[in-house]
């Protein structure tokens, strides 16, 4: 008779590890004309700290210039420690690169959209992400990577 071992995930703490707000170009920026070129860059990481706890961390910047000028340069990694234990490897991938960075997004997002207006500027509210076709993508990435090449 064979013990079946008990799944565990849950969600121990959700932090802010990391914040940075820049302003190069002010005050000077102030006085042209709100008309942003935004660019939104995300990266997912994950850390193993034993016992069945993963940090996840999903960092977020967001640039807006005007010409060739920085507004501001917005930057937040908000991170949680999960318990994951006895869930298959199978699972351990969409749960890491799709359901932890869910949990994490909307606490990055009320960060930088706060950071943002602290530094004076008009509302920015990211956009919700799709995690799920990202997973996806990243997956069929590192599969044609790993093939072979075929002439």
């Amino acid at each position: 008779m064979t013990e079946e071992v008990q799944r565990q995930f849950s969600i121990q703490r959700i932090y802010t590890k990391d914040i940075s707000f820049e302003t190069p170009n002010s005050p000077e920026i102030f006085m042209q004309e709100w008309k942003p070129e935004i660019s939104v860059n995300l990266n997912n990481a994950v850390k193993d700290l034993g016992e069945g706890n993963l940090e996840v961390s999903l960092t977020v910047t967001v640039t807006a210039k005007i010409e060739d000028r920085t507004a501001y340069l917005a930057e937040a990694t908000q991170s949680g420690i999960f318990l994951a234990r006895s869930i298959p490897e199978e699972e351990m991938g969409p749960m890491l690169g799709v359901y932890c960075p869910n949990v994490l997004f909307p606490y990055v997002r009320e960060v930088l959209s706060d950071l943002i207006n602290r530094g004076s500027f008009p509302q920015f509210l990211l956009a919700p992400v799709n995690f799920e076709a990202l997973y996806a993508q990243q997956i069929q990435q590192q599969k044609q990577e790993a093939a072979p090449a075929e002439h």
